[in-house]
């Protein structure tokens, strides 16, 4: 917006982006506890032997195979040529291990987390694996059962007094699962903590050796047991949100760097249903915080299930619609609570602000990927259907859902695809972009796609959103994890860098793969000796 000229007589009240169309009637605490958790002490280097090789046909497909030591480290030959600018580590987490000695895992989301890392420093590329060591995976490998709930599976009782106590244990949180089995982020202050959806399941390692240091304790008094799986981290900041299922609805929170308290912003009461939407993450712009309210609901009933129902924790309530809200970041006053059509994704990709002529913002656009408000996902994910493929099994149509929420008092917003589907295959998940463009207006999305018949993402796919096109890279019988984007320094054009996955292939093997984030066309791969169980999110941690 133009300033006023000097002199002006005109009364001149500023924009405030901010300012509620309709303010609400809230009330929120805010806490003041002060912690700060110890910096990490780095450990000394473990010399770890190399796994032993399974020489067999492998029964599945190495991506939903167990991985078969509990650490490796060590240097891989490059094919091609590594960028001589990228020096740092990439660090992925996921689920590694799903079974107990014979016992076999139901869910994608149960297995024990494994976190890989690739070290690059001057045209060098340093490989390796830990398993986390939360109490769920200590617990597991010394009674050689389940012992905390995860996603589908619950400790197995002997009779009705000790389910009874089981239960109680759920209510108070004990018997939640800490596998951070999830993500990983680097904290502003340098600290990187893996995580999931259990409060409790927030972990901090050693980003060079892979060690697990400790739990990341919160030291405020907000309480709750879950939280996004996927918060918004920066160097100056760390926002999140709190699903509340007795009140329903979600704090919105934030935390400063070297804090380990986190304080209200503003609380978003849900419109519809009677517990909270699944909020597995959520997007942000420069000014707000947007809060996606999904009809796929947190459901008690099927968290004290003893055996899981085909939505696991959740249920399916249409009839409870879908709703965006949009929150302040500076005052937590809610500037819009709009309908949309209905919708299911895991992720949102990124949002930023639409403004008019005058440079007031009008709107708030939000992408996402998007399962065409198809809960039957989740139930896909199922490992039994994920290593025994059949054409009634093929991965669900996805696309990039576009989110248009209006700021003018209105009651609905809009959600369409931001590009034909087809041209990444109707396969959409496990997103990245630019971080420098977070909250901003952008161009680049890059996902995985689909190259059909398959029944899970099976390319990696470049989205270009102002031409509504997308560049797809495909190797057949691979199934690669997300495709993380990591900025050239000092780039000034938004693709120029290099996309990092690590790919599970389809004879057992497993390699990272480089590709030029402008052209998309390979630049390097360097293989493991052994095969990847397929992983979920990543992190970049660059060399000071």
């Amino acid at each position: 917006m133009a300033s006023m000229a000097a002199g002006s007589c005109i009364n001149f009240k500023p924009y405030n982006p901010c300012l509620p169309l309709h303010p609400p009637k809230r009330t929120v605490s805010n806490f003041t506890i002060r912690s700060i958790a110890s910096p990490i002490r780095p450990s000394p280097p473990v010399v770890v032997p190399l796994p032993d090789i399974d020489t067999s046909t492998p029964p599945t497909h190495v991506a939903w195979t167990s991985i078969r030591q509990d650490r490796w480290e060590g240097q891989l030959s490059v094919q091609g040529q590594l960028p001589r600018w990228l020096n740092g580590t990439y660090l992925r987490n996921g689920p590694g291990i799903w079974n107990i000695g014979n016992y076999n895992f139901r869910h994608l989301f149960d297995g024990y987390a494994t976190i890989v890392k690739l070290h690059f420093e001057d045209g060098r590329l340093i490989a390796g694996h830990r398993q986390i060591e939360s109490n769920a995976y200590m617990a597991a490998m010394k009674n050689q059962k389940v012992c905390y709930r995860e996603f589908s599976e619950v400790p197995k009782t002997d009779n009705f007094l000790a389910y009874v106590g089981e239960l109680a244990n759920l209510f108070s949180g004990v018997s939640l699962t800490d596998n951070a089995n999830t993500g990983v982020v680097k904290l502003g202050d340098g600290r990187v903590v893996c995580l999931t959806e259990t409060q409790k399941g927030s972990i901090i390692i050693n980003p060079s050796t892979l060690e697990t240091i400790g739990k990341f304790e919160y030291s405020d008094s907000l309480g709750g047991l879950i939280h996004s799986a996927h918060p918004i981290v920066t160097d100056s900041e760390f926002l999140t949100l709190l699903p509340d299922l007795l009140n329903p609805g979600y704090l919105v929170v934030r935390m400063e760097p070297g804090s380990n308290e986190r304080k209200v912003i503003g609380r978003v009461n849900c419109k519809g249903g009677p517990a909270p939407g699944w909020v597995h993450s959520f997007p942000v712009t420069e000014n707000y915080v947007v809060v996606p309210e999904m009809p796929l609901r947190y459901c008690a009933q099927n968290l004290l299930r003893a055996e899981p129902t085909p939505l696991y924790k959740f249920e399916w309530r249409p009839e409870s619609k879908a709703f965006m809200h949009v929150m302040c970041k500076a005052s937590g006053s809610i500037v819009a609570s709009v309908e949309v059509p209905l919708f299911i994704t895991f992720h949102f990709i990124n949002a930023y602000e639409e403004r008019d002529e005058k440079g007031r913002i009008t709107a708030v656009i939000a992408d996402c990927c998007e399962h065409n408000a198809n809960p039957l996902i989740l139930d896909r994910l199922r490992l039994h259907n994920l290593r025994r493929f059949t054409p009634k099994h093929a991965l669900p149509d996805a696309r990039v859902g576009r989110f248009r929420i209006p700021l003018d008092g209105s009651g609905h917003g809009k959600l369409e695809a931001a590009l034909d589907p087809d041209e990444h295959g109707r396969g959409m998940d496990m997103c990245s972009f630019n971080p420098a463009y977070l909250g901003k207006k952008y161009r680049y999305a890059y996902a995985c796609g689909a190259k059909r018949p398959c029944n899970f993402p099976n390319t990696l796919t470049k989205i270009d959103l102002v031409k509504k096109k997308a560049k797809n890279w495909y190797e057949s019988g691979a199934i690669p994890s997300e495709p993380f984007f990591v900025a050239r320094p000092g780039a000034t054009e938004e693709d120029d860098g290099v996309v990092i996955s690590m790919v599970s292939g389809k004879n057992g093997e497993g390699y990272a793969l480089l590709l030029d984030g402008s052209t998309f066309e390979e630049i390097a791969r360097a293989k493991f000796p052994y095969g990847l169980p397929y992983g979920l999110h990543g992190c970049w941690i660059p060399k000071n």
